[in-house]
């Protein structure tokens, strides 16, 4: 028995034996018909909130044209809510987007 087992763990057969027709059936099973599940693991799942920026910032318009300061810090906390759908959202930072004439049209809002 450990001399069979030692051929397949070493891979000791030709390649135009049986044995090895049938071993490369078997690894073409196992990965073809294996679920994903078995291999899923914590690490690997995506992750809601991510630490790039990218992922944490939104691109919140505002209806009143301005050039004064933005909004509070709560009105854009409202509004970062509606759009995420989470109750637990903070905003870390304010960043203005300005069309060509210097108008406010949006912010950009870091969230948490």
């Amino acid at each position: 028995m450990s001399a069979f087992l030692k051929k397949i763990i070493f891979w000791n057969y030709g390649r135009s034996t049986w044995q090895y027709d049938v071993l490369c059936a078997l690894i073409l099973a196992f990965i073809f018909l294996t679920p994903k599940s078995w291999f899923a693991s914590e690490l690997s799942r995506p992750v809601m909130h991510q630490n790039s920026p990218a992922a944490n910032t939104l691109l919140i318009t505002w209806p009143e044209q301005t050039t004064t300061a933005p909004p509070d810090t709560q009105e854009l906390e409202r509004r970062a809510r509606q759009v995420t759908g989470r109750t637990d959202v903070r905003v870390h930072e304010v960043r203005p987007v300005r069309d060509k004439d210097g108008t406010v049209i949006a912010y950009q809002v870091d969230i948490d």
